[in-house]
C-alpha cells in the first residue's frame, strides 16, 4: 500500500465485503496534540494505492467506540464528531452540589468490583461530549449522507442484504456504580437509505444484575443479523438454512451443551449433540468450520458426501496426553458419528487449520473439492501459511517468514510432566538459552513465570494443553527475554485450584498454591538447570497475585518477584473476583487469608510492582500502591513503577521498554548475583 504519508500510522485494516478494496485509518504522529488528526482512508487492493475517503477536510472520526463498518462494496457507515460540537464543558468552579447515592428502597445490589466510573455531572457532561458520534454513510467517491440522529452509538451493524442498519446506543440515565455497557441501551433498525424503521429494543439501566456466574441481563441481548438469510435477526449460531447450533453453559458444574435446532421447522425439537465438562480438553470435539456466503457473512460450512446425513466440519486443539494434535473431524449432525479426515503432524510441526477457503453460494463444499487455510510450525522455524489443496491434500505455500530473533534460534524447549504431593500432575515449558548443557555448564538462575487456574476435578488439571512443537513467541509482555541474559525460564506451570464437588477451590488456595510451586522448582533443580538460591518468580493480573502469596507463604523456595498489574487486597473486591463467586461475608476468612496485603510484614524477598495508572479493572494502580506502601513500612526490599496512561496491559513504546529495564535491573540485582557464585558462561548466544 502507498500514498499516504511516510510519517502516518494505520490502524483499524478492514477488507470490502467483496475484497477489491481496504478501508483503515491513518494517524499523523507529527499532529499528536491535535483532535483531527484520525483520518479514514480507502486503498484499491489490486494497485496499493490509497487516499482519503472524505473530501471535506473538516470531517473529523470518532473513534471512542464505533468508528466505521462497511455496509456494502462501496459504501461504509462512518462516527463523525457531529459538526455542532463546540468546545468541551470546563469544570465548574463551584460544584453542582454533593454527590448523593441513595438505597432507600431497600433494593439488593451487588457489584463484583468497583471500578472507574462516572464520579459527577461534570463527568457525565465529558461522557456526552466525547463518545457522542454522527452517523454518515460514505461511498468510495467521497459522498456524504447522514443517518439517524447523534447519539452514543456503540455498535454498527449492517444487514446482509445490505438494506439494512442496526444501530445500538446507550443513553441517559447514567450510573456511578456501573460501566457504559450497562447503561439504558437502545437498539433500532433504519434503513440504508436513512428511514427509521423500528425500534427493536429499549434496555433499562441494569445496576442489579446478580454477581453469580451465568447472571445476565433482562431483555432482548446480542440481537444479530441471522448470516445466511437476507435481513433475518438471531441470537445463536447458524448452519445454511436447516440447522442451527446452540450452546448453553453452567459455571458452578462446569457443563456444557451443544444442540441441534432447526430454525426453518417448527414441528423439529431440539436435538443434544455433544453433553462435556468444559474443563476436558481431551474431550473437546472442537468448533465448526465457517464459510463466507455472498453476502460477506459467515455460516456454518456444509460438507457434500457420499453418506446419507447431514455433514459439517469440526476443528479443534486436539489436546492429548502427548501435546496438542489439531484436527479435523467430519461430523454427521444427523447421527453425531464423526470421521477424523486430518490431524497435524507429531513428529516435527505443529499445523492447524485455520480457515476454508473452499466457495460455495450456499456454503455447500464437496468433500473432495476442500481447500484450507493451515499454519505450520516446528520449535526451530516460525509459523509459515499454507493452501492445503483436496482430494490429495497438497500444500502450497504462501509465505516464507524468517527467524524474527536469529540469536535465540537454537534455545531449547521442552514440555516437562511432574506431580505435586498431593498426586495431582502438573505441566510446564522449560526454555534453556542456546548451547546450555547442564552437565557441563551447571545450574542457572531461572525465571517461573505463570498464572492460577481454578478446576473441578483433579484429572482436569493434570491434562495437558501445549504442544512440544510449537514455536517459541517472544513478545513484550513473555520473560522468554531473559534467555538471552543466560536465564532458564519455566514458562506457564500449572498451578491448579481444584475444588471438587461441593468443595470451594479457593479454601485451599494457599495450600494448593504452595504444592504446586514447590513440585515446579523442586524439578528444575532435579534436572539441574536451576540454582536453588537463583530462581525468581513472576506474573500479570491475578498471576502478580500469585506471586506476592508465594513470596509471603513459601520465601524458600524464590530469591525475589516481579508482579504486574496485580491485586493484593480481596476486600475492596466484597462481593467476588476470578472465579469466587461468594461475598466477603459469606467467606470471610477466605478472602482474609487469601490477600498477600494482609501478610506484608511476613514477606521479606525483594519484590518489583509494576502498575498501569490509567488501569480501570478491579486491579486499579491504587491497589499496587497501597501494598508498596505496606511493604515499605515494613523494611521489604521493594520498588513500585506505575507507568502513565497505561492501562492493565502496557502498550505504549516507552512503557514497554521500561517495564524491560525495570524487569532486568530486577532479576540482574536480587536473582543473577544473589549468591557468591556467578553465572556460568557456557557455549552458544547469549
Amino acid at each position: 500500500v502507498h500514498g499516504y504519508p511516510d510519517a502516518a500510522k494505520i490502524n483499524f485494516v478492514t477488507w470490502s465485503p467483496d475484497g477489491q478494496n481496504v478501508a483503515f485509518t491513518v494517524r499523523y504522529e507529527d499532529e499528536a496534540g491535535s483532535d483531527s488528526n484520525l483520518a479514514l482512508w480507502v486503498a484499491n487492493a489490486e494497485s496499493g494505492e490509497a487516499r482519503p475517503l472524505f473530501r471535506q477536510t473538516d470531517i473529523r472520526l470518532n473513534a471512542i467506540f464505533e468508528l466505521f463498518v462497511w455496509v456494502d462494496h462501496s459504501t461504509l457507515l462512518v462516527c463523525i464528531i457531529p459538526s455542532s460540537r463546540g468546545d468541551s464543558p470546563k469544570k465548574p468552579l463551584v460544584p453542582f452540589g454533593p454527590r448523593i447515592r441513595s438505597n432507600e428502597q431497600n433494593n439488593v445490589i451487588q457489584m463484583r468490583a468497583t471500578k472507574e466510573m462516572l464520579k459527577d455531572l461534570h463527568e457525565e457532561e465529558l461522557f456526552d461530549y466525547y463518545a457522542t458520534s454522527q452517523l454518515v454513510l460514505v461511498s468510495l467517491d467521497g459522498i456524504v449522507k447522514p443517518v439517524a440522529s447523534p447519539a452514543i452509538y456503540t455498535f454498527l451493524n449492517p444487514s446482509p442484504d445490505e438494506k439494512y442498519l442496526m444501530l445500538t446506543c446507550v443513553h441517559k440515565p447514567y450510573s456511578s456504580i456501573v460501566s457504559y455497557k450497562r447503561f439504558p441501551k437502545k437498539v433500532e433498525l433504519w434503513t440504508v437509505h436513512g428511514r427509521f424503521v423500528r425500534e427493536l429494543c429499549d434496555l433499562p439501566l441494569a445496576e442489579n444484575i446478580p454477581i453469580a456466574a451465568n447472571s445476565v441481563r433482562r431483555g432482548k441481548r446480542l440481537i444479530r443479523w441471522r448470516p445466511d438469510m437476507p435481513s433475518t435477526l438471531y441470537w445463536i449460531s447458524w448452519c445454511y438454512g436447516l440447522h442451527a447450533l446452540a450452546y448453553e453453559y453452567w459455571h458452578k458444574t462446569c457443563r456444557t451443551r451443544t444442540w441441534i435446532i432447526s430454525p426453518d421447522c417448527n414441528d423439529l425439537s431440539p436435538r443434544l449433540l455433544f453433553d462435556r465438562s468444559s474443563e476436558d480438553a481431551y474431550s473437546s470435539p472442537g468448533s465448526p468450520m465457517m464459510c463466507r456466503t455472498p453476502a460477506g457473512t459467515l455460516v456454518i460450512a456444509k460438507i457434500k458426501t457420499n453418506y446419507e446425513g447431514t455433514y459439517i466440519l469440526m476443528k479443534g486443539q486436539g489436546a492429548t496426553p502427548k501435546g496438542s494434535v489439531p484436527f479435523l473431524d467430519l461430523l454427521n449432525i444427523t447421527t453425531g458419528a464423526k470421521e477424523r479426515i486430518w490431524e497435524s503432524s507429531v513428529d516435527k510441526y505443529y499445523e492447524s487449520a485455520l480457515a476454508l477457503m473452499s466457495y460455495h453460494p450456499k456454503c455447500e463444499i464437496q468433500l473432495n473439492e476442500l481447500k484450507f487455510l493451515i499454519s505450520k510450525e516446528s520449535r526451530s522455524e516460525a509459523a509459515q501459511y499454507y493452501v492445503s489443496i483436496w482430494p490429495d491434500k497438497k500444500q502450497v505455500q504462501i509465505t516464507s517468514y524468517p527467524h524474527p530473533y536469529p540469536q535465540l534460534a537454537s534455545l531449547q524447549r521442552e514440555i516437562i510432566r511432574y506431580e505435586r504431593d498431593d498426586g495431582v500432575k502438573l505441566t510446564a515449558t522449560l526454555y534453556l538459552p542456546p548451547g546450555y548443557n547442564p552437565s557441563k555448564d551447571g545450574p542457572l538462575a531461572c525465571l517461573i513465570w505463570s498464572y492460577p487456574g481454578d478446576f473441578k476435578s483433579r484429572e482436569a488439571a493434570g491434562q495437558v494443553r501445549r504442544s512440544p512443537n510449537k514455536f517459541a513467541r517472544i513478545n513484550n509482555s513473555f520473560p522468554l527475554l531473559w534467555l538471552a541474559r543466560g536465564f532458564a525460564v519455566l514458562a506457564d506451570p500449572t498451578i491448579p485450584i481444584i475444588g471438587e464437588g461441593d468443595q470451594e477451590a479457593n479454601d485451599r488456595y494457599i495450600e494448593q498454591l504452595i504444592a504446586s510451586a514447590e513440585a515446579a522448582v523442586n524439578e528444575i533443580v532435579r534436572r539441574g538447570v536451576a540454582h536453588p538460591d537463583k530462581i525468581a518468580v513472576g506474573g500479570h493480573s491475578y498471576g502478580a497475585f500469585m506471586t506476592a502469596n508465594l513470596l509471603a507463604h513459601a520465601p524458600h523456595l524464590f530469591c525475589c518477584g516481579i508482579a504486574r498489574s496485580g491485586a493484593y487486597n480481596r476486600t475492596p473486591t466484597p462481593f467476588g473476583f476470578q472465579k469466587e463467586v461468594r461475598t466477603l461475608w459469606e467467606a470471610t476468612d477466605t478472602y482474609i487469608k487469601m490477600s498477600p496485603f494482609m501478610i506484608a510484614n511476613k514477606i521479606k524477598k525483594p519484590i518489583l510492582l509494576i502498575h498501569g495508572e490509567e488501569d480501570s479493572k478491579v486491579t486499579t494502580a491504587m491497589q499496587s500502591s497501597q501494598f508498596y506502601d505496606a511493604l515499605k513500612g515494613h523494611g521489604v526490599p521493594c520498588r513500585l513503577v506505575v507507568l502513565p496512561f497505561e492501562g492493565h496491559r502496557y502498550a505504549a513504546r516507552e512503557s514497554v521498554m521500561h517495564v524491560i529495564w525495570e524487569t532486568d535491573r530486577w532479576l540482574q540485582k536480587y536473582c543473577a548475583s544473589n549468591s557468591s557464585s556467578t553465572l556460568i558462561k557456557f557455549s552458544g548466544e547469549r
